[in-house]
């Protein structure tokens, strides 16, 4: 039977190697998809993870991007997320990807990414990954959430600890509507005190829905909040 790329349904050339001998990971997405996928590399912020190397040093204070900047002079947000680890560039190739896995429901697109997810969470000294959530009615629009799936698929168990109040869709939204919106996150009654904990979402874009979350987290005692993201927008 012959293998096909889970995007574009060319046909699959597994290119063996010594190391995939003893060690095989299946190939889901074709070289020529793979491609396509811009792993984010060399000098980044430190807050967020954008590539300070497309910036001009107008944008770049120290050794972050000047949004992380204005977050942590902010005293409401100082602290609150401690830092974003991205994968991906957001690039136009990912940006469709990611458009067909979450708004068409094709929910197979999640595989490709499984083993480096999986790969990365096992490497973190953190007590709890949770995913972002959506609201009830926007998860019966998608009819799944495309950030626990991800989660589901690396085998990392997400603990589904916040909910969300339903709000216009964040695409919609301008940078500015998106920092003055009000809290959209709900927390469970659960005891998150002292520990470390993760967040895991698709994309990020100005931190602001990733925040929020973390800023709920630390307010209920929790000693530290990350996250990590597929894709940095």
């Amino acid at each position: 039977m012959v293998s096909k790329c889970l995007y574009c349904g060319n046909e699959l050339v597994e290119v063996m190697s010594w190391k995939g001998l003893f060690y095989r990971v299946p190939p889901f997405l074709c070289n020529e998809c793979e491609k396509h996928l811009m792993i984010i590399d060399g000098k980044r912020c430190s807050g967020c993870s954008r590539s300070l190397e497309e910036l001009s040093s107008d944008f770049i204070k120290g050794e972050q991007c000047l949004d992380c900047d204005r977050w942590e002079s902010d005293y409401e947000w100082k602290g609150v997320l401690r830092q974003n680890e991205s994968l991906y560039q957001y690039n136009d190739f990912l940006k469709e990807y990611l458009a067909q896995y979450k708004y068409r429901g094709d929910y197979v697109l999640a595989k490709p990414f499984a083993h480096t997810l999986k790969n990365y969470i096992e490497k973190s000294e953190i007590d709890i990954v949770i995913p972002i959530p959506l609201s009830d009615e926007r998860l019966y629009e998608r009819g799944f959430n495309q950030s626990t799936a991800l989660l589901e698929e690396a085998e990392v168990r997400p603990s589904c600890l916040l909910t969300r109040f339903h709000s216009e869709k964040q695409s919609k939204k301008t940078r500015k509507e998106r920092l003055q919106q009000e809290q959209v996150f709900q927390l469970g009654e659960v005891d998150v005190k002292g520990k470390s904990i993760l967040l895991f979402d698709d994309i990020y874009t100005t931190g602001t829905t990733l925040r929020q979350a973390a800023k709920l987290l630390k307010e209920a005692g929790a000693a530290e909040v990350s996250s990590l993201t597929l894709a940095r927008g």
